[in-house]
């Protein structure tokens, strides 16, 4: 463990939220948020507040970056994606899938982290926060390649899936990714509509010993996103969007219906 004055102080802590901080620091750093899961949440509380703010203005384009700026940054960067893709795999993993956002303080979380409902319903609550802003890469793999999403997803939860279309709704795929899980993995399938707005569709595949006795199609609010939820078997589906009630429950009840078996 490291040693007390190893710790790093707020400013560090910001940095990496940021993206700011030195890749020789990231190693160690990620270490003691592993070893101090409490701080984990508090800088997960960050991260999704920062991205609901870049949220508000995903809609301003800036522009590419130059590609003269881009080439000496490429070594650098390769690194830091590494290295932060490790870093968001600790902070769902480690300070929001596992449970421990109810530590104290938890009044003074971001809406998006106090989802009520099943454990997999604030898992995909949070899982929607913190991918559906980006503009970037907010999925691993593309809808270009939706046979290969699908295949790769179904391996990797070990049970068949199915990416439903919502086209009729006014939806296009965007894509999908894998989640880690405290169960196991997770999968994630996004979707995108004319203007932007974007919906998702979060499945875990449950133990045998431990799937929900509660099978029935339900919702849960956390201020402007609603998830609907269901368990069919040893899957559990939670479809999550920040639309106007009736809006979401027609898209909800419409993916239920293309995976209901």
């Amino acid at each position: 463990m490291n040693r007390p004055d190893d710790a790093p102080g707020d400013d560090e802590l910001h940095a990496f939220v940021d993206g700011q901080l030195d890749a020789a620091r990231m190693p160690a750093l990620l270490d003691w948020l592993r070893e101090n899961p409490e701080e984990a949440a508090r800088v997960a509380s960050w991260q999704v507040q920062r991205l609901a703010l870049r949220r508000l203005h995903r809609t301003i384009d800036v522009g590419a970056t130059p590609a003269a700026l881009l080439r000496p940054l490429d070594r650098l960067r390769q690194r830091r994606v590494g290295l932060y893709a490790s870093a968001a795999a600790l902070l769902l993993g480690v300070g929001l899938v596992g449970g421990r956002l109810t530590a104290p303080g938890a009044a003074d979380r971001p809406p998006a982290l106090a989802a009520a409902g099943p454990a997999f319903v604030r898992d995909a609550a949070v899982a929607y926060a913190v991918y559906t802003p980006e503009v970037r890469h907010p999925v691993e793999v593309g809808a270009a390649d939706e046979a290969h999403l699908v295949q790769w997803l179904t391996n990797r939860l070990g049970t068949p899936l199915k990416a439903p279309s919502l086209l009729a709704q006014g939806f296009r795929l965007l894509g999908g990714r894998l989640l880690p899980g405290a169960d196991g993995p997770r999968a994630q399938f996004m979707y995108e509509d004319a203007a932007g707005q974007r919906v998702t569709l979060y499945v875990t595949v449950f133990d045998a010993r431990h799937a929900p006795a509660e099978t029935a199609f339900r919702s849960v609010r956390d201020g402007a996103v609603e998830s609907f939820y269901w368990v069919d078997g040893r899957i559990g589906y939670a479809f999550s969007a920040a639309l106007p009630p009736a809006d979401a429950m027609a898209i909800a009840t419409a993916v239920f219906r293309q995976l209901s078996r």
